[in-house]
C-alpha cells in the first residue's frame, strides 16, 4: 500500500507547482497586474483540469482491473482509449477558448489591467490541454500499473522542466506572462513525451494491438459511462467548494481571509489523504479484476485503517502548530484572531473526510461510479441543507455544513458499500490470492 500511497502523496504535493512556479516568476517582475493576472488564470486553468480529472482515475481503475485480471493486452487498450479520451477533450477545450475564457472572465471580475494579463496567459496555456490531460491518462496508468515510483518520476520531471523553462523564458529572455504560458505548454510535452517512452517499455514485452479490441463497444460504452459519472461527482464537489468560497466572501474581507488561510490546511491535508485514496484505487482495481472478494476487503480496511491514522496524525499537528502557523501565513490581527476562532473545525476535518476519501478511491477501483455520484449529490445536499439551516449563524454555520458535507460523503458511501461489495462479488469462495 504506501509504495503506492507513497509516492502518490509526494506527486500530489507537486501538482500545483506550474501554476505557483508562474506566479512566483512573474511576481518578481514588479507588475501587479501581471502577477493578478497569472494568479487568476492560474486558478482556472487547476479548476479546468481538476473537472476532466476522471481521465486519470478510470484510467488507473481499468488498469488496475486489467492487471488483476491478467488481461495484458487490455491493459493497453485502456491505455490508448484514455489517450484518445484525452486528446478530443483537450481539443474541444481549444476549440472553444475564446468563449470559454470569455465567461471565465466575467465570473472572476478583477480590473481591466489584470484581465488582460490573464487572457494572454489562458489563450496560450489553453493549448497545452490536450497535453495535460493526457499526462492525467499516463500518470493514472502506471498507479494503476502499481508503478507510482514513475509516475513521481515523471511528475517531477514535468515540473522541473516548468521551473527551468520559466525561468528562461521570463527571467533571462523577458518574455513577460507569455513566456510563463509557454513554459508550462513545453513542461506538458515533455511529460508526454516521457509518459509514452515509459508506456512504450513496459507494454512491448507481450501486448498486441488489435483494432477490434480496441473498438470493443461494450468496453467503450462502459469507459464512457464512468467517466461521464465521475465527472458529474466532481462537478457535485467544486459546486460544493466555491459555494463555500463565495459565502465567505460574501461575510467580509476578514472573513474570506481566514477562510482563505484555513484552506491551505486543509489543502495539503487533502494531498495525504489523496494518497492513501490512490492506494485505494489500485489495490480495489486489482482484487476487483482478480474477482477476489477477501482481497478487495482486506484491501477497504487496510485503507480505512491508515488513513484514520493519518487523519488523526495531521489533526494532532493542527491543534499543536495551527495557530503559530496561521500567523506566518498572515500579519493581519483581524484575520489572526478570525483563523483562530475557526481553526478547531479545520482541526476535525480530516477525521471526518477521510472516509471520504478512503471510499472514494474503493468506489473508483471498482468503478462503483454510478453510486459515487449519486451519493456525491447526495452529500451536496445535505451541504446545502444545513447551511440553510444555520445560515443565521454566518461563518460558523458556513464551516458546520462543510463538516456535514464530509461526514456525509463518508458516511453514504460506507452505508451502501456491503450492498455493492454483496453485488459485485456475491457470497461464494474468494478468488485466487492476489
Amino acid at each position: 500500500m504506501f509504495d503506492i500511497a507513497g509516492p502518490a502523496m509526494i506527486a500530489n504535493l507537486t501538482t500545483p507547482l506550474i501554476g505557483i512556479v508562474a506566479t512566483t516568476a512573474i511576481g518578481r517582475l514588479g507588475a501587479p497586474a501581471m502577477l493578478g493576472g497569472v494568479a487568476m488564470a492560474s486558478v482556472i486553468f487547476d479548476c479546468l483540469f481538476w473537472l476532466f480529472a476522471f481521465l486519470r482515475a478510470s484510467t488507473l481503475a481499468f488498469t488496475a482491473q486489467s492487471l488483476g485480471a491478467g488481461e495484458r493486452d487490455e491493459m493497453l487498450m485502456v491505455l490508448i482509449r484514455g489517450l484518445a479520451l484525452a486528446g478530443l477533450v483537450g481539443l474541444g477545450l481549444i476549440a472553444v477558448q475564446v468563449p470559454l475564457a470569455a465567461v471565465l472572465f466575467e465570473l472572476m471580475g478583477g480590473s481591466e489591467a489584470v484581465r488582460g494579463a490573464a487572457r494572454t496567459y489562458f489563450m496560450i496555456r489553453i493549448w497545452s490541454a490536450p497535453l495535460a490531460l493526457a499526462n492525467y491518462v499516463l500518470l493514472g496508468w502506471l498507479v494503476g500499473l502499481a508503478r507510482a515510483r514513475l509516475a513521481l518520476a515523471v511528475q517531477i520531471a514535468i515540473n522541473l522542466i516548468n521551473m527551468a523553462a520559466t525561468i528562461l523564458l521570463v527571467q533571462v529572455m523577458e518574455t513577460g506572462i507569455a513566456g510563463a504560458a509557454i513554459a508550462a505548454v513545453i513542461a506538458e510535452t515533455f511529460g508526454v513525451a516521457i509518459g509514452l517512452l515509459l508506456a512504450h517499455r513496459l507494454v512491448r514485452p507481450a501486448a498486441a494491438l488489435s483494432r477490434r479490441a480496441l473498438f470493443d463497444r461494450a468496453k467503450l460504452m462502459h469507459m464512457m459511462a464512468v467517466n461521464r459519472d465521475i465527472m458529474i461527482r466532481t462537478a457535485a464537489m467544486i459546486v460544493a467548494f466555491l459555494f463555500f468560497t463565495s459565502q465567505g466572501a460574501r461575510a467580509g474581507d476578514t472573513t474570506l481571509a481566514a477562510n482563505a488561510v484555513l484552506n491551505n490546511f486543509l489543502l495539503v491535508a487533502a494531498f495525504f489523504l489523496d494518497g492513501l485514496a490512490n492506494a485505494a484505487e489500485q489495490l480495489c482495481g486489482y482484487a476487483y479484476g482478480a474477482r477476489n472478494r477477501d482481497a478487495f476487503a482486506g484491501a477497504t480496511r487496510l485503507v480505512l485503517a491508515w488513513g484514520f491514522g493519518f487523519a488523526l496524525v495531521v489533526a494532532v499537528v493542527l491543534a499543536l502548530f495551527g495557530p503559530a502557523l496561521i500567523d506566518v501565513m498572515t500579519a493581519s490581527p483581524a484575520v489572526r484572531s478570525a483563523a483562530r476562532d475557526y481553526l478547531p473545525y479545520v482541526v476535525a476535518s480530516p477525521l471526518l473526510s477521510v472516509f471520504a476519501f478512503a471510499f472514494d478511491g474503493v468506489y473508483i477501483g471498482a468503478t462503483w461510479a454510478r453510486d459515487m455520484r449519486n451519493l456525491m449529490v447526495a452529500a451536496l445536499a445535505v451541504f446545502l441543507a444545513i447551511w440553510f439551516a444555520l445560515r443565521g449563524f454566518g461563518n460558523t454555520g458556513l464551516w458546520i455544513a462543510m463538516l456535514g458535507f464530509y461526514a456525509a460523503r463518508g458516511g453514504f458511501q460506507a452505508a451502501r458499500y456491503p450492498a455493492l461489495l454483496k453485488a459485485s462479488f456475491g457470497k461464494g469462495p474468494a478468488g485466487p490470492a492476489s
